[in-house]
């Protein structure tokens, strides 16, 4: 691994002045930048190590891919020991998408003195540590939520009730996406991430015992989804801020099939995050009424040729960098990107 020569307070200057990370290194060896998701066992994140897999491969030898993150889901605390062994062995440059924003600053602090460069993607850390890392790469998590909000408006223009499913209560990015739903709901911003519960705001009000929190557990999602439908049979909008139901499909379609009909019909606004491929075919199934979907293929993928050229002398690419977003709906699920 490539070991860099710049001081501690040479980087925490370089960040201070805008975000140019100078370092000296030798050419002998591959730089080794690790890409550390949420967890591993999500097909979200598969995508992601497929953009990570491309960049080194367009790039050549100079580069490896160190994928690495939690086997399965939880509540951040293996994820930010992961990020601590990365600096201890280290590497020459960290992509993270925090699961529990507070916690992986303290992970992020020992990087800093160790002169590691650090990206988030996926998910941010906290405004007030966004200066532990040189950029976001990603998307405009508030603007997912905005666009599930529009969805479910389109559907229920006089509003109704609803529930919010979220993955963890710490994860930045899907506090932000909650916000974007309520904000847009009610027509006005009220409050920090995640926002403030919808009481009646242009018709709109969240039932009691959401939001839902998985935590990226994708069966519990499911289990979740049956329980509140179960409790609120006339709910009228269910909007996961994550693809977690969707990604064990045949356990999704068990239980959303027999609310078919309501979806067809508009009782139920039932729209979802995230378009994989599996997915967009639930979509043309009938078994949602939209998708608001990410790119992680391109968060992998640009994060890998950042933390190269920075790595290089190079300066560290625009913060935010956003990687856009796409709207998925019924009469346009076969044109709609998906990924």
């Amino acid at each position: 691994m490539r070991k860099y020569l710049t001081s501690a307070a040479l980087i925490a200057g370089a960040l201070a002045a805008g975000g140019l990370y100078v370092g000296s290194v030798s050419a002998q060896d591959p730089l080794v930048i690790a890409v550390v998701p949420k967890n591993l066992n999500n097909p979200f994140f598969d995508q992601a190590k497929l953009g990570c897999d491309k960049a080194v491969e367009e790039i050549g030898a100079g580069v490896e891919c160190l994928f690495t993150g939690p086997g399965e889901h939880g509540g951040g605390e293996e994820q930010v020991q992961i990020v601590a062994d990365l600096v201890a062995k280290g590497v020459d440059g960290i992509a993270v998408a925090p699961a529990n924003a507070p916690a992986m600053a303290a992970a992020l602090r020992d990087a800093q003195a160790a002169n590691i460069p650090v990206l988030t993607w996926d998910s941010d850390v906290l405004p007030e540590d966004k200066g532990l890392r040189l950029a976001y790469v990603g998307t405009h998590n508030y603007d997912i939520g905005v666009n599930l909000a529009k969805l479910a408006q389109e559907i229920k223009p006089d509003g109704g009730t609803i529930c919010i499913q979220s993955g963890g209560a710490a994860a930045a990015n899907h506090n932000e996406r909650m916000q974007g739903i309520r904000d847009t709901l009610a027509g006005a911003e009220r409050g920090d991430p995640p926002g403030e519960r919808l009481a009646g705001q242009n018709g709109w009000t969240e039932i009691d015992g959401c939001p839902l929190y998985t935590n990226d557990d994708f069966p519990l999602a499911v289990q979740q989804f049956e329980d509140i439908m179960g409790a609120n049979p006339d709910l009228d909008a269910f909007i996961p801020t994550g693809g977690f139901p969707q990604f064990v499909p045949d356990a999704y379609r068990a239980a959303v099939t027999q609310y078919k009909d309501k979806i067809a019909s508009g009782e139920l606004a039932l729209v979802v995050a995230d378009t994989l491929p599996v997915q967009l075919d639930l979509l043309r199934e009938g078994l949602s009424a939209g998708q608001v979907g990410q790119r992680p293929f391109e968060m992998g993928y640009k994060s890998i040729f950042a933390l190269k050229d920075i790595a290089e002398g190079k300066p560290a690419p625009e913060d935010p960098t956003y990687t856009g977003l796409d709207v998925c709906k019924p009469d346009n699920v076969d044109t709609c990107v998906g990924g």
